[in-house]
């Protein structure tokens, strides 16, 4: 356990992926454990995070103090040891995807604990191949040859690219999804639907996905490998904001924020939203208001990473004073307010009409 905290304390040079020494160190510590050892390392060289799983995976951390920014990545790299000679697994590139990681690498760990070759993964800008990332194996550390940080830069670089046509249009670009049991045909004018209504509140509409599955994924609402395609077309594209064409639970909306993050809403947050940029009267903006309050009050809570992220931009946007973080007993107290409002205005009207019939004021109808 000294071995591992003593990596704290250390550093790696920011522009080599790993150094001869480091490898040596890792592999040494995992064959004695018997276990994976993962190091998360941010471009600096500073080690984030040091993690020990078991013989087959290592489980890793919350990155969330490692927030990605729009079009970037997290600005970690993860390095791990395998014990069986095997190179980057299905879970290890789900991971680079799905965390936005600059870089995944594998070193593989031999029986007598001497490292032997090594693979990186690094995902890749929209291409017309479709490939998602680009793995490279070399046979032992002394054969990679590669600066990191021109390589991170280069590639962030063509994401930026993208993602400034964001700020130069002044839309907020979107990624619409839908998850149906029925047939997807039937799907579609829904999905058609739900563009519409995203491109009338001043969304740019990046992609549309529909996806048939024969069971609803309660955590997620859709399957994994969905999930990451989703991921790397929001990182390649710039895009923020997923719109589900579904009514999602409070519960999925957190996971999916989690996973993802990404700001999540569903068809009824864009219609409110819509309904609150086209509010004009005192009475519609109350009406609004209550109406966003009572569909957000199961979805908040305290140190909510899902609501903070709505905070601002689409499915942020209110005609009053409420802002998302809010918390319950806040919301609570701001509904009372706003029904007392909502009745004094229509008492109000209800007077103005009063006093118009007994002065003969015509009423055209």
């Amino acid at each position: 356990m000294q071995s591992l905290q003593k990596m704290y304390c250390r550093r790696i040079s920011g522009r080599e992926i790993i150094t001869h020494e480091w490898t040596r160190r890792l592999a040494a510590i995992s064959h004695e454990l018997n276990k994976q050892v993962a190091l998360l390392v941010t471009r600096k060289g500073e080690i984030a995070y040091v993690a020990v799983g078991d013989y087959k995976q290592v489980q890793l951390p919350d990155l969330k103090d490692y927030s990605p920014g729009l079009g970037r990545l997290r600005g970690l790299r993860c390095i791990h040891t395998h014990l069986h000679n095997e190179g980057l697994s299905g879970d290890d590139l789900t991971n680079l995807v799905l965390l936005s990681l600059d870089l995944q690498a594998c070193i593989q760990v031999d029986e007598n604990g001497i490292p032997g070759a090594i693979e990186y993964a690094h995902i890749l800008p929209e291409n017309k191949k479709g490939e998602k990332w680009s793995v490279t194996r070399v046979a032992d550390i002394g054969q990679l040859q590669v600066d990191f940080l021109d390589l991170i830069q280069a590639l962030e670089a063509e994401f930026s690219r993208r993602s400034r046509t964001h700020h130069l249009a002044k839309k907020e670009k979107a990624i619409l999804i839908g998850v149906t049991t029925a047939p997807a045909y039937k799907a579609k004018d829904s999905m058609n639907e739900l563009r519409d209504l995203a491109r009338s509140n001043n969304l740019e509409v990046v992609d549309m996905i529909l996806q048939h599955v024969h069971t609803i994924n309660p955590r997620f609402l859709i399957g994994k490998g969905k999930l990451e395609e989703i991921v790397l077309r929001a990182l390649q594209t710039g895009t923020e904001l997923l719109v589900f064409d579904n009514e999602l639970t409070p519960n999925q909306v957190r996971s999916l924020t989690d996973a993802t993050d990404l700001k999540i809403i569903d068809r009824s947050q864009l219609i409110l939203d819509i309904f609150a940029r086209r509010a004009i009267t005192r009475e519609g903006k109350i009406q609004v208001e209550l109406a966003q309050l009572k569909y957000l009050l199961p979805r908040l809570a305290a140190k909510n990473t899902a609501m903070s992220r709505l905070t601002g931009g689409i499915g942020g946007r209110g005609p009053g004073e409420t802002k998302l973080e809010i918390n319950r007993r806040r919301a609570y107290e701001r509904i009372t307010r706003l029904n007392d409002e909502l009745e004094a205005v229509k008492r109000q009207r209800q007077e103005r009409r009063r006093l118009r019939n007994n002065r003969g004021i015509p009423i055209l109808s």
